[in-house]
């Protein structure tokens, strides 16, 4: 019942283990991607001011304009479209690696759990045997106190050894 309604304990592991991936991730995946992407971005953009530069200068001089402004959107677009799937990968990347660890956390905890849960199954057996050993040497004790009674039993059991 306890995988059901989990307990203070429980939820504040499972708790301090998130937020310790989430600071691992914080600290050294998030910081570099940012970085990496404002880098890009800083690099879009000089790619952007250097287009609009060659774009005046051909209004300037009138030297194949068309030709030249019709370059300066393709170097554009395929910049943006780079840039794009940079993004998408690097957020990609670190989804799967953000659910990786998620994984191997929760199958590490559910081992804990089993391995606890066989801890205590074993526990309980081994009370459970010490139990009826304890129970059976009273009885044993109670009804052989007679001595005709334990003679008796000894012969009942010489028996079943000859019939065996």
């Amino acid at each position: 019942m306890e995988l059901v309604n989990p307990g203070l304990g429980l939820i504040l592991w499972m708790s301090l283990a998130f937020l310790a991936v989430l600071f691992i991730l914080g600290k050294y995946a998030w910081k570099p991607i940012l970085k990496a992407l404002k880098e890009r971005e800083g690099s879009i953009h000089e790619a952007l001011n250097a287009a609009e530069k060659a774009r005046k200068e051909m209004q300037k001089l009138q030297f194949s304009n068309e030709q030249l402004l019709l370059e300066a959107k393709n170097e554009r677009d395929k910049i943006l479209s780079e840039a794009r799937k940079i993004k998408e990968s690097i957020i990609e990347e670190s989804k799967v690696k953000a659910m990786e660890e998620t994984n191997r956390i929760l199958n590490n905890a559910r081992e804990a759990i089993q391995n606890e849960k066989m801890a205590v199954l074993t526990d309980l057996k081994d009370q459970m045997t010490d139990f009826s050993l304890e129970i059976a040497k009273k009885i044993l004790k109670r009804e052989l106190s007679d001595p005709k009674k334990q003679e008796d039993y000894v012969k009942d059991l010489l028996k079943e050894i000859k019939f065996n």
